[in-house]
């Protein structure tokens, strides 16, 4: 099957620290991935060079058979991307961030599908509530909803389950899962690897901007968040 994602090689470094250190792997279509590893470990890096906003040192990095380097604009339409920060705009409402968005990447019927994507997290009773005035935990469901707005094959999510409460937990479970039955590619970072593993097909483990385990979700030891240089890749 064709990798949706294909990194080799991989370097980056923010001056004189190496942040990855010639990371590869590839993740194929309706492939649930999860991205775990310590604080400082490159999670944060790998997902954002992905996302096309961190460009890389060295390595060849592809999205959708799209060479990142050469074709940064056409990746960008094919993937989602939550991060850290929200990149929601505080002062327009839900349903208005949704709308910027999504004229942004030209979606079709777009009224229709920010009652989708709302269903999907629960906004519905919030689409006319100013972002600043939610919960955290709110503010999080509208930026993987604004993610998944354009339907992209690709989906980035940098821990995704900051704020979110149980119920928001379950939507976005139940969504991996769905995603996986389309066929759509997800890889999402996470620090809870026990409540959240299950949710995957397969673990990625960094530990000082090296790849270190690359197995079924399944395998993943008690003492993953350990695992250093000593453990070869397996």
């Amino acid at each position: 099957m064709k990798a949706t994602v294909r990194v080799e090689g991989l370097e980056k470094r923010y001056g004189l620290t190496p942040a990855l250190r010639g990371v590869s792997f590839e993740l194929t279509p309706g492939e649930v991935c999860v991205l775990l590893g310590p604080n400082g470990s490159g999670k944060t890096t790998l997902l954002k060079v992905l996302a096309t906003l961190v460009r890389p040192d060295r390595g060849v990095v592809e999205v959708g058979g799209l060479d990142l380097r050469r074709h940064g604009r056409l990746v960008r339409g094919i993937i989602g991307f939550s991060g850290h920060q929200t990149y929601l705009y505080e002062e327009l409402t839900v349903a208005e961030n949704l709308r910027f968005y999504g004229r942004m990447y030209r979606v079709a019927d777009l009224d229709r599908r920010i009652r989708e994507v709302a269903e999907v997290f629960g906004l519905n009773d919030r689409l006319n509530t100013r972002v600043r005035a939610l919960s955290r935990g709110f503010q999080q469901r509208t930026a993987l909803a604004r993610a998944l707005l354009h339907d992209p094959p690709v989906l980035l999510l940098d821990e995704p389950t900051t704020g979110l409460d149980v119920e928001g937990r379950c939507r976005l479970a139940a969504l991996l899962g769905e995603l996986r039955a389309r066929g759509r590619t997800v890889l999402f970072s996470s620090h809870a690897f026990e409540l959240e593993r299950a949710w995957a097909d397969r673990a990625l483990v960094l530990s000082a901007g090296r790849l270190v385990f690359d197995r079924p979700a399944s395998d993943l030891p008690a003492n993953v968040l350990n695992l250093g240089g000593a453990h070869a890749r397996v």
